[in-house]
């Protein structure tokens, strides 16, 4: 008889000390790694987003902005992370698409350094102008810069940035010079562009709305296919005559390599869950954020096409950094 509760006492002291070990995911605050400054469309996007993911997780949510290179510092961070689940990026077009075709010497590897997680939303592009411009479309700026090469410049979030390459694009197409001017994130970009000390910029809708809503800039344009619900009286680019123009980025969360599936698969579950949550949806909308909430593998599957799609832009705009 003793010898069986001796049994039965080391077996409880076993399981006891299995189950402490395996401890339940998340029990701690997770850090979503923003890799751009604070006031961007990614930031304001990840904020929305990582509120409803904390409430889903039943852990906070916590927006780390590390701006940067582009993208690349923040991401670099979450690539040499500990993939345990506690830290991951809000991963973007220019850090998975455009910036390793755009840095020679990239501090990571888009595709071996992380684990997809979900594509969360898509976001257009819209064409702004201060007023002082005294322009009201496409086809008035088009005739200014044509009239005035050089003369005239444009803000974006940096050398290489989308938002750069949409401009690029635009004086491409529309056979027009501009002055670059790149700075370290679109939200102090926007602040110039509003103090009018730049005159065009090329920025994601969520992050510019605002200030066309309350008429600090002058929106022309929206840079997809198709016009957007939440500025339904923007017309294209593509309908405002540059046809076949076409820019937008996109949100998706990502973790460090080596992550163990069963921690992404939570990860996913709540970014697709926080997005599809009708609150978060209104907040989105009225920003212009399309909603996506993808598997891991339909995220692997959208970074594999963006990489082939941007690689090819990039070097026809000439840009590179050699950093």
């Amino acid at each position: 008889m003793k010898r069986l509760f001796g049994i039965i006492a080391l077996a409880a002291t076993v399981w006891a000390s299995g189950a402490a070990g395996q401890e339940t995911y998340p029990n701690r605050p997770i850090r979503l790694v923003v890799p751009f400054a604070a006031g961007g469309s990614t930031d304001i996007v990840a904020r929305i987003i990582a509120a409803k993911m904390g409430d889903i997780l039943k852990q906070p949510v916590v927006v780390d902005n590390r701006g940067g290179a582009g993208g690349n510092l923040g991401a670099a961070a979450v690539a040499r992370a500990a993939p345990d689940g506690y830290t991951v990026l809000m991963g973007t077009v220019a850090t998975h698409a455009i910036n390793p075709a755009l840095y020679t010497k990239m501090p990571y590897d888009p595709v071996k350094d992380f684990a997809p997680v979900s594509l969360l939303v898509n976001v257009p592009n819209v064409v702004i102008v201060h007023p002082s411009l005294n322009v009201k479309t496409t086809a008035e700026l088009i005739a200014l810069l044509k009239a005035n090469p050089d003369k005239y410049d444009y803000a974006s979030s940096g050398v290489g940035t989308p938002l750069h390459l949409s401009g690029a694009l635009f004086e491409s197409m529309a056979g027009v010079k501009m002055v670059h001017v790149p700075y370290k994130g679109a939200g102090p970009a926007m602040l110039d562009l509003v103090g009018g000390q730049v005159k065009i910029m090329f920025d994601n809708l969520p992050s510019a709305i605002g200030h066309i809503r309350k008429g600090s800039v002058v929106g022309l344009a929206i840079t997809t296919k198709e016009r957007s619900p939440a500025a339904p009286d923007l017309p294209t680019v593509s309908e405002s005559g540059l046809p076949g123009y076409e820019t937008y980025s996109w949100n998706a969360i990502f973790a460090p390599a080596g992550t163990p599936m069963a921690i992404i698969d939570i990860l996913a579950k709540a970014g697709a869950q926080a997005v599809a949550d009708p609150e978060v949806q209104a907040k989105l909308a009225d920003l212009s954020a399309v909603t996506v909430g993808s598997t891991p593998d339909q995220l692997a599957a959208h970074v594999k096409s963006e990489l082939a799609k941007w690689g090819p832009v990039v070097k026809a705009s000439g840009a590179s950094i050699s950093e």
